[in-house]
């Protein structure tokens, strides 16, 4: 018995270990797509660049805190949480913002870059998929992991598709849209992490 219960906590830490790995990867990605989407976004003059740059920001901090969540108690992960949400919060209306002002002030964006870096990133995420898709039944924490990465695929297509239009109609809206669409998500997100958040710490609270 004790032998067969030292070899499941060696399984355990093993997983543990494999996750840290995986997570330390997309991690990476994310963080550097983050700066370049960004960058692109700005110099393109591109609403739906900022908007998925802004959910790569959104994916490194997810992945950063599954990744310090291991082995951490169920108060401080719900802490963790609530400061991430807010973090993202204040990012998507920062790109909301963004879009309004283009509305009022028309900058048609440069589609060749959309078209280019919204390629690279659909890369990355096809990665961090690929990477995360054989640890999505581990545990709930891996699940939902994978489940964010999958859902960024859409995203991603969302910059291509808005990249095409644009070049086809000769218009800034495919990319205003397609990014208020991608940074309302983000919002809404953002708004259930804190809203969990804060029912972790109350529950933790009252133990």
């Amino acid at each position: 018995m004790a032998s067969c219960c030292e070899n499941k906590s060696c399984e355990i830490a093993a997983l543990r270990g494999s996750h840290a790995r995986v997570l330390w990867i997309v991690l990476a990605i994310n963080a550097a797509m983050f700066f370049i989407e960004g960058a692109a976004g700005l110099l393109a003059h591109s609403t739906s660049l900022l908007a998925d740059a802004l959910d790569m920001l959104g994916d490194s901090l997810v992945y950063g805190f599954s990744l310090f969540a291991l082995d951490r108690s169920a108060r401080w992960q719900a802490g963790a949480a609530a400061a991430k949400g807010v973090f993202m919060l204040l990012f998507g209306l920062g790109v909301l913002a963004e879009a309004v002002l283009k509305i009022f002030n028309p900058v048609t964006p440069v589609v060749e870059t959309m078209g280019v870096i919204g390629s690279l990133a659909l890369a990355a995420n096809v990665v961090c998929f690929a990477l995360l898709y054989r640890h999505r039944s581990d545990n709930l924490n891996m699940s939902s992991t994978w489940l964010c990465s999958r859902n960024d695929l859409f995203a991603n297509l969302g910059v291509l598709f808005a990249a095409a239009a644009g070049f086809l109609l000769t218009s800034r809206w495919p990319d205003i849209l397609v990014g208020m669409i991608i940074a309302g998500i983000f919002l809404a997100s953002a708004i259930a992490v804190i809203k969990a958040a804060i029912r972790a710490l109350r529950s933790s609270a009252s133990q």
